[in-house]
């Protein structure tokens, strides 16, 4: 009996990803994996009377996009209760919406924006002002956070959080006075990100089943960048088994769109070691399936061993009792097998990991074990050769794009320029992938990580570097595919388009080899496949999608647009998609 494809995508111009046949016109799936891929005859031939036949109309098709660092069990969470200003061009424009928000906000609901976005993407380069926040909203507590350095609280989110002359700084952290002594509302991070995350308590939360559909839109916001698996890094304000009880009862389901790997940050400052030992007892490496699997430790395995992203502060030197408890941590993880991942900015935390990491070799091999270094800004060649030796990688993230005028403001345009080292990585033959870093200290849209890459520039269009230090086109996809699957150890099952891999793909909205460079970060998928079924669509293809259920609550900005912006099309003055454009309710 002939067994015959249950999608088949024609008439395409299909980037593979695989060196020997790079370019194809069509595709077949067959259940959830790669059947075939050819001509647009020796394909269609293929077709059976169930099979479903999508005509490409000659539009780019590239493999389903990979995030190695986005957290998403975190960020799904709230994510209905955001207002996102991820890729807006003006403040005039984000105040504008921020407004809208405002007044469909009832109390005591709180309206966020929180990260993702930069004040330099505005035309006017500025944040909004403190005075500004009150008037567009005297009653309605806002929370405004730029990146990881600062947040705007305006003065009803002050009263809410109970801040006073007499409120002391958290570690890490100031709360701004006046010369009266009362909190003006802006706070900033010296360098810790603590002093967000206690303000951020004071605000009501969603229940379960909110949190259920707000982790369903965010990965539909996904799906409609072209995203189908994210490695997420760990979240240390997380609690385990609690606070994962949402995406695992979604993959339970069947409910994923997207494809979690995940990582488990240690939770408790000065007890990390307990932490591992404890989910030791629980989980052992790659426990789970395609869609939803555990992924190793991290992103942060001792709280005082971490350095930030965080370009206007200083790096902070670590203490020597937090290295030696990075060692034993390490140790422990490596005797039992587990992956590992870390954040570290700067060299100089580098080059303490990388002598940790040698004595740990000494007696116990880490080729053996999965491990890599998310950041790594600032590491200079002797520390990329040490990392090669020890068989270790680096999951890139776009913060210079987002913090590259900080970055030259204190350290200079010379050391900018190879901030970080892409090329040297590369030719080192270091495991280099890409994740987004988000959706805080960046946005969540893989274009503007691709654009970044290609083009070298901020999203300010401050050039950062030479045409030797860029990446072309196809470089910058693979490290955003199939390089990622090191880092989630699914080498060769994903990641391209090819026989017996996964059916993860996207239908771009423009093509992203013939776009022009300034067009590449306004690109999106107008058809998005997981796991061999559509789990987006719109436009041409609009029929075959099937949207989650409605956002809730009934006044999330998720009912009046998606969350990251796109240019208007033709010209209009709208430009976010309308909710009708989303399909009926499932």
């Amino acid at each position: 009996m002939a067994v015959y494809p249950t999608l088949i995508v024609h008439n395409a111009k299909i980037h593979t990803g695989v060196a020997h046949r790079p370019e194809v016109q069509a595709l077949a799936v067959s259940g959830n994996r790669i059947a075939a891929v050819g001509t647009n005859g020796q394909i269609r031939a293929l077709a059976g009377p169930a099979t479903i036949l999508i005509d490409a109309g000659r539009r780019r098709v590239i493999p389903g996009l990979i995030d190695a660092c986005l957290p998403l069990v975190a960020t799904g969470l709230g994510y209905n209760q955001q207002l996102r200003w991820d890729g807006i061009p003006t403040l005039d424009e984000a105040l504008r919406v921020l407004a809208e928000q405002v007044r469909r906000t009832p109390a005591p609901q709180w309206v966020f924006v929180i990260g993702g976005f930069c004040e330099h993407q505005f035309a006017e380069r500025r944040l909004s002002t403190l005075d500004e926040l009150d008037r567009i909203a005297p009653s309605t507590p806002v929370y405004i956070q730029h990146l990881q350095d600062r947040a705007l609280l305006n003065g009803t989110a002050i009263a809410a959080c109970g801040y006073d002359a007499n409120t002391p700084d958290p570690p890490g952290g100031h709360i701004e006075w006046d010369a009266a002594g009362a909190p003006t509302g802006l706070l900033i991070a010296a360098p810790s990100t603590e002093v967000f995350q206690q303000a951020l308590a004071h605000a009501p939360g969603l229940p379960h089943e909110y949190q259920i559909n707000s982790t369903r839109q965010f990965m539909r916001e996904l799906n409609r960048l072209g995203i189908t698996s994210v490695i997420d890094p760990g979240s240390p304000q997380l609690r385990y088994p609690s606070d994962y009880a949402t995406v695992e009862e979604l993959a339970q389901h069947h409910l994923l769109s997207v494809r979690v790997a995940y990582h488990l940050a240690a939770q408790t400052p000065g007890a990390e070691i307990a932490d591992y030992l404890h989910w030791s007892t629980i989980h052992r490496p790659r426990d789970g399936d395609d869609a939803f699997r555990f992924n190793g430790a991290g992103s942060v395995l001792v709280h005082a061993a971490q350095d930030y992203a965080h370009f206007r502060q200083p790096p902070s030197p670590i203490p020597t009792q937090a290295a030696a408890d990075l060692e034993d941590v390490i140790s422990r993880l490596v005797a039992r097998n587990w992956p590992w991942r870390m954040h570290a900015s700067y060299d100089e935390t580098i080059g303490m990991v990388l002598d940790v990491l040698e004595r740990i070799d000494a007696k116990l091999p880490l080729q053996s074990v999965p491990w890599f270094i998310d950041g790594a800004e600032t590491i200079d060649d002797h520390q990329i050769a040490r990392m090669v030796r020890l068989g270790g990688g680096i999951c890139v993230q776009p913060n210079m794009a987002y913090q590259g005028v900080y970055f030259i403001e204190r350290h200079g345009d010379h050391a900018a320029a190879r901030t970080p080292p892409l090329r040297h990585m590369l030719d080192a033959g270091l495991r280099v992938g890409i994740g987004s870093g988000g959706t805080e200290r960046s946005s969540m849209d893989p274009w503007v990580t691709l654009s970044w890459l290609v083009t070298g520039c901020t999203l300010g269009g401050v050039a950062l570097y030479p045409a030797e230090q860029r990446l072309d086109r196809a470089t910058a996809l693979a490290l955003h595919t199939r390089a990622n699957t090191w880092f989630s150890g699914e080498d060769g099952r994903k990641g391209q388009i090819d026989i017996g891999q996964l059916a993860d793909f996207a239908v771009l909205t423009q093509d992203y080899f013939d776009v022009a460079d300034e067009d590449i970060r306004h690109i999106s998928a107008t058809l998005t496949v997981m796991d061999g079924r559509v789990v987006f669509a719109d436009g041409d293809f609009s029929a075959l999608d099937l949207p989650p259920p409605a956002p809730l609550p009934v006044w999330s900005a998720l009912h009046h647009g998606y969350g990251v912006w796109r240019p208007p099309a033709c010209g209009h003055a709208e430009q976010r998609t309308a909710p009708s454009s989303r399909g009926a309710l499932s």
